[in-house]
C-alpha cells in the first residue's frame, strides 16, 4: 500500500525514531478541529493520560527519595504547556500541523496550546499505533534532554497542582474537571471549564483560550474558595 504520508511526516518519523502503522492515526493527531471533524482532541485527551503515567515512572525511577508532593510538583512543570511547547517547537510540529484557513491566518500554527496539544495528541496516536511500551519510550525519549534532579522541586506550583496537594494531604479524591462550554470560532475559542472538589460539595468555573488554561482559572477560584471559607 502507498503510503499518504509527506516527506515532512517521515522527517518527522524519523526523528522521534518511530513507525506507524496507520498513515491515518498520524495526520489525524496533527490535525486541529479547524481544519476537520476528524481532529485530535480525543487523542490528546488519551495521550494526556499516557504522558502523565509515563513522567510518573521516569520521575519514580529518578528521585527514589523525593516524596509524593514533591513528584508532582515537578512532574506539573514537565507536562505543563511551556515544556510541551517547546519540545513541539524542537520536533518540528508547527509544520505540520493542518489548520483551518481563519486559524492559519491568526498564527495558530505558532500558538503554544495548538501545538502542546498536537504533541500530546501524537503521544495518544503513538499508544492506540504500537502500545503503551513503545508511547512510554517516545516520552523518556522527549524528555531526555531535560535533566532531571531533585532540585526541580523548588519551581513554583501551578494552581492545579497546589489544589491536587492540598486535597491529598487531606486523604480527598483528587478534583474533577470538566469542559461545560466552548465558545467562539475554531480560530479564536474560549473553554469553559469546572472544577468540582466532591468531598467539600464545591463547585468553581474558569474561562480560557485552551482546555489547559480554562483548568488552571478554575482551580485558582477553587484555592480561593477553600482558603476564604476556612475549609
Amino acid at each position: 500500500m502507498t503510503s499518504r504520508l509527506s516527506s515532512l511526516h517521515l522527517e518527522l518519523l524519523e526523528r522521534l525514531k518511530l513507525g506507524f502503522k496507520s498513515d491515518a492515526l498520524l495526520e489525524q493527531a496533527l490535525t486541529h478541529r479547524s481544519f476537520s471533524a476528524s481532529h485530535n482532541e480525543r487523542l490528546e485527551f488519551l495521550g494526556d493520560s499516557v504522558l502523565n503515567l509515563a513522567v510518573s515512572r521516569m520521575l519514580f525511577v529518578a528521585l527514589p527519595d523525593l516524596p509524593e508532593g514533591d513528584l508532582s510538583r515537578v512532574r506539573a512543570n514537565l507536562v505543563k504547556q511551556d515544556t510541551l511547547h517547546r519540545l513541539a517547537v524542537d520536533l518540528g510540529l508547527s509544520g505540520l500541523i493542518r489548520l483551518g484557513e481563519g486559524e492559519m491566518k491568526s498564527g495558530g500554527q505558532r500558538r503554544p496550546s495548538i501545538l502542546a496539544d498536537a504533541l500530546e495528541a501524537l503521544i495518544g496516536a503513538v499508544y492506540l499505533d504500537s502500545g503503551y511500551q513503545v508511547a512510554e519510550e517516545l516520552v523518556f525519549r522527549l524528555f531526555e534532554p531535560i535533566e532531571i534532579n531533585p532540585t526541580m522541586q523548588a519551581a513554583s506550583k501551578d494552581p492545579k497542582t497546589e489544589l491536587q496537594e492540598l486535597l491529598q494531604a487531606r486523604r480527598y479524591k483528587l478534583p474533577i474537571y470538566r469542559v461545560i462550554g466552548i465558545l467562539g470560532a475554531a480560530h479564536q475559542q474560549t473553554f469553559d471549564v469546572e472544577c468540582e472538589v466532591t468531598e467539600l460539595s464545591l463547585m468553581e468555573r474558569g474561562i480560557g483560550n485552551s482546555r489547559r488554561s480554562a483548568e488552571q482559572v478554575a482551580a485558582q477560584a477553587m484555592l480561593k474558595t477553600i482558603e476564604e471559607n476556612k475549609l
